[in-house]
């Protein structure tokens, strides 16, 4: 049977003065979001005029992890370093200064914490005292990004050199570097199922790698007209999303790896400039987040079509 995808707009979310960067889920139907004015906002979808200011902080964030089972929100800052808040009791428990590098990115393992920065290394945290156990130099370019695998005890990291580091957890030992993109890799996402790394770049390209044959790359998409900055799956892992610097957002049938709907300004109201951020509510409602300042609640629906 052939399908369409209808796409409405449901709400815009406005009060950040400057790009917004990073998303993370609350609980329930709210979601935090925060960017280059140091505003952390807390939002609920179904009242997007009354943000709630959650904390200001002192610097840019392009980074949020939040471990919903310890109410704790990790927040990483530019050149200000990580801070751990307790959600419930809206207060700074911990903290950990990186004066020289950015926070891209931040992945979480057992209890620990690791952090992908711009001095091109990999540092681990303990995630009740932000005490850094290890540091790893993987590049002299800027970490950009990090994803664990849903099963596997892999972690993969992309860097600003173009490559993608595949190291074993908890060991840290290489299982692979992927070549490929041309230029800066700024996301990555394991698919549910575990099959598939997506990696989206500064060069435009999707490319999806076979993780249970070492890696092997199974195709490569020209899927923006620039920058992808970010990709996420849908939780049931039927869709994924892209958002890039061309202003776009396109949604994605994950099984087939097909192109189902681009959603910009001109055809659905997006955002002016270039998207950042994505995050899914659950199956058919995610947020975007863009330099325009403004987040985005988004819905859609497959529809049957008359063959």
């Amino acid at each position: 049977m052939q399908t369409r995808i209808q796409v409405k707009k449901l709400a815009t979310f406005t009060g950040h003065v400057d790009s917004v960067y990073a998303l993370a889920l609350a609980g329930g139907d709210s979601f935090y979001s925060a960017g280059s004015d140091g505003m952390l906002v807390q939002w609920n979808k179904h009242q997007p005029e009354k943000g709630y200011l959650f904390a200001r902080l002192s610097g840019t964030v392009y980074a949020l992890y939040h471990l919903l089972e310890e109410q704790a929100l990790f927040v990483g800052q530019n050149y200000q370093g990580i801070y751990r808040i307790q959600t419930d009791a809206r207060r700074v428990v911990a903290s950990s200064a990186i004066p020289h590098a950015a926070i891209f990115d931040i992945g979480y393992f057992h209890a620990i914490l690791f952090v992908a920065t711009s001095s091109g290394e990999l540092i681990a945290f303990s995630a009740d005292k932000l005490q850094t156990t290890y540091k790893w130099q993987l590049s002299q370019k800027s970490l950009r990004c990090i994803a664990l695998h849903p099963s596997l005890l892999h972690m993969a990291i992309g860097s600003s050199d173009h490559q993608i580091y595949i190291l074993e957890l908890p060991s840290m030992q290489p299982v692979a570097t992927l070549c490929g993109h041309t230029n800066s890799v700024f996301s990555l996402t394991y698919s549910p199922c575990g099959k598939y790394l997506l990696s989206g770049s500064r060069d435009a390209h999707l490319r999806i790698w076979q993780v249970h044959k070492h890696y092997a790359l199974a195709e490569s998409i020209v899927a923006h007209m620039y920058t992808i900055n970010h990709i996420a799956y849908s939780p049931s892992g039927k869709w994924f999303i892209t958002c890039s610097k061309d202003k776009s957002i396109k949604l994605w049938e994950a099984s087939t790896f097909t192109l189902r709907k681009v959603i910009d300004r001109a055809r659905h109201a997006g955002h002016g400039t270039s998207v950042n951020k994505l995050l899914w509510l659950n199956d058919c409602q995610f947020i975007s987040a863009s330099d325009d300042r403004t987040l985005s609640l988004w819905e859609f629906e497959e529809l049957s079509t008359r063959e």
